[in-house]
């Protein structure tokens, strides 16, 4: 019997886990330069989705800022966070009528919560062992600490995979949208980076306002307009200018980020109040800008720093091709089919559901781990060399 491996993911949305079983051909070796054809060396067998418990997920968004009693509540979460993996493999299995013992590895993610890799750290809740013992399943998981010690971002994490499902010369960029979005390039190699917020600010400010874990196909965003100027004003922030390599996370582009920029925009000093000779240009205070148009502009934010990195990187391509959640939210994906420069479609039109793109990635790196193979490209990480992803938890 050909090995079978399983992906988990919970994102920077923390809105619930995705897992896939796969059956893999171990025949060929993981590359991150295979044939053109998508979903290579990997079949899709079953796939599985939880949603977080609202206390959990809560929890979770909490550490992403330092508070009481951090390391305990860390070690609940991650416990807690386990379960959850545990449960999907469990319905994964019962899906497919496999067995444990038919599983060569899951590969576990976890749930990011601090991601600050010019300080030689990144922190993953997660507890591998946990899920290995109530599982009876050997658990790939710390995908990123071994780049980031050799000086790389430590993500993104999937650009191998993608060069390994759409071939490095196809001319294509993966996107995915997740919170944050990132962006694969294949013209001829393999380069990737994060791009911005995707659905992080919008989810958070619909929350905020609506009460909703997100805005539903747009909706919302819709029924606003986007104000320029506060756009201008969010375009101005400092890593947007950054080149590559980069990633990003919620520990920057967060509310308390978004409030500080709303409030200097919303606010200036009278002329009178200015220092006497300042030579600054006045603008008088700007009248507040609803809830709803503030929605509509933080979805331009998405797109227009989506299309400034494809129209500075990658200039020839072809094709977009869309995953995660972001695909199925139809304003943002008519937004950026109407602002880049080259065909917008999706993985789905490749055979590659958008919601479970990261959870085969992480499938895959399971593999490519088992297999010894470096997936950590210093082209995309900026690490001083190639490195194999993931520490090893036997069952």
């Amino acid at each position: 019997m050909r090995p079978h491996y399983i992906g988990l993911m919970s994102g920077t949305s923390t809105d619930g886990v995705d897992g896939v079983l796969v059956r893999a051909d171990d025949a060929h070796p993981v590359s991150a330069a295979p044939s053109d054809a998508p979903g290579y060396a990997l079949t899709l067998m079953a796939e599985a989705s939880l949603p977080l418990p609202d206390g959990l997920r809560q929890q979770l968004l909490t550490l992403n800022t330092s508070g009481p009693d951090e390391l305990v509540r860390s070690a609940l979460a991650a416990n807690a966070l386990a379960d959850c993996y545990a449960q999907v493999v469990h319905t994964l299995l019962d899906e497919t009528g496999l067995r444990a013992a038919d599983v060569r590895a899951i590969g576990a993610h976890g749930q990011t919560v601090r991601h600050a890799p010019q300080a030689g750290y990144t922190i993953q809740i997660n507890a591998p062992a946990r899920l290995a013992e109530h599982t009876g399943i050997a658990v790939v998981a710390d995908f990123r600490s071994r780049d980031v010690a050799a000086g790389g971002q430590g993500a993104p994490l999937v650009p191998a995979f993608h060069a390994a499902c759409f071939g490095l010369d196809s001319g294509r960029v993966i996107l995915n949208l997740g919170g944050i979005a990132n962006v694969t390039l294949l013209d001829g190699g393999v380069r990737g980076f994060d791009t911005g917020p995707a659905n992080m600010l919008m989810d958070a400010w619909a929350q905020l306002h609506l009460g909703l874990p997100y805005d539903r196909e747009g909706r919302w965003a819709a029924s606003g307009r986007c104000h320029a100027g506060l756009l201008a004003a969010l375009l101005a922030e400092p890593w947007l200018a950054l080149p590559p390599p980069k990633s990003t996370g919620r520990d920057l582009f967060n509310l308390d980020w978004l409030h500080t920029r709303l409030d200097a925009y919303q606010t200036s000093p009278a002329a009178a109040d200015r220092p006497r000779g300042s030579t600054a240009a006045y603008h008088p205070p700007v009248a507040p800008i609803s809830a709803v148009d503030i929605q509509a502009t933080l979805l331009q934010l998405t797109v227009q720093t989506i299309c400034e990195a494809v129209h500075q990187y990658a200039p020839t391509a072809r094709e977009v091709l869309a995953c995660g959640g972001g695909a199925l939210n139809p304003v943002l994906m008519d937004a950026l089919a109407g602002a880049l420069p080259c065909r917008l479609s999706t993985t789905a039109d490749y055979g590659i559901p958008v919601q479970s793109v990261e959870a085969l990635a992480f499938a895959w790196l399971a593999q490519a781990h088992v297999q010894g193979q470096a997936t950590c490209l210093p082209a995309v990480t900026g690490a001083s060399h190639a490195s194999v992803a993931g520490c090893l938890y036997p069952a």
